[in-house]
């Protein structure tokens, strides 16, 4: 008798379908209207089109897949999305990745499509109109079938982008059938996303999970422990700030990462 999750002998194609959708926020103060307007164009330059569809090409690469199509697009006033479309490597060459469920490498927003599944990236650059906080969102979603995981992108995507904030859900949907005629409805085991995550990573970021194992569906935020000011200004630094000034900001931005993890607006403390 086989263990859980040792390798399956398919009657065909591995139809299982594995979806890891990442929600990542970057949080930023600039205190006048220009700086905000700065920002915003800084963001917009920093992941444009042509920046978000190199990144979604290291996925590819990281995952064993092949491009087939890319397609991207800048918007006006601000945001990118870029589709490509891929496919699994050639059965000859399948052999020359490690296509079992693991963290995947560490890096030094788009839509991609694989065959019968999909890869995509969506950013969302915002400033609130009078507060000083800027919130960046890039939406990610790798969604694959067959023997492509999803998994082995996390880590490089969470690196790849400044995360202060992340929500991450995974979910196995479908089933694939072995030769016997028996149905597999997870073909690898997993308690938490949690699993995948490198140790720096799960150092760095307080966690929650919200997981249904039963509809192999898996759910973990994470937010950044420890800040340093200086990372979060823009157009000015910790010099240019009185005491009081860096005591107001440091609460607004942990205010702005904390409303975003719990995901409600919290009560005014004045």
């Amino acid at each position: 008798m086989n263990k859980p999750f040792d390798k399956i002998k398919l009657h065909g194609f591995n139809n299982l379908t594995k979806s890891l959708s990442f929600s990542i926020y970057d949080i930023c103060y600039a205190k006048t209207e220009q700086q905000r307007k700065e920002y915003i164009e800084y963001i917009d330059e920093q992941y444009n089109a042509d920046r978000l569809t190199d990144i979604l090409g290291e996925v590819v690469d990281i995952i064993g897949a092949n491009i087939l199509n890319v397609s991207r697009q800048d918007y006006e006033p601000q945001g990118a999305s870029v589709t490509i479309l891929v496919s699994e490597e050639p059965v000859e060459q399948q052999q020359t990745y490690d296509v079992d469920e693991t963290p995947g490498p560490l890096p030094d927003a788009v839509v991609a499509h694989l065959d019968k599944s999909h890869i995509c990236v969506h950013t969302y650059p915002e400033a609130h109109p009078d507060d000083g906080i800027c919130t960046f969102r890039a939406d990610i979603e790798v969604s694959t079938c067959g023997i492509i995981s999803p998994l082995k992108a996390l880590n490089f995507l969470i690196h790849s982008l400044d995360s202060d904030v992340v929500t991450i859900d995974y979910r196995v949907r479908g089933f694939t059938r072995d030769v016997d005629g028996v149905k597999h409805y997870i073909d690898h085991a997993i308690n938490s996303i949690q699993n995948y995550m490198t140790e720096d990573t799960k150092e760095a970021y307080q966690m929650m999970d919200v997981n249904v194992y039963q509809e192999n569906l898996f759910h973990t935020k994470m937010m950044l422990k420890e800040t340093d000011l200086n990372t979060y200004l823009f157009g000015v630094s910790t010099d240019d700030l009185s005491d009081d000034e860096e005591e107001e900001i440091r609460s607004k931005l942990t205010r702005e990462m904390q409303e975003i993890f719990y995901g409600r607006n919290l009560p005014d403390t004045e």
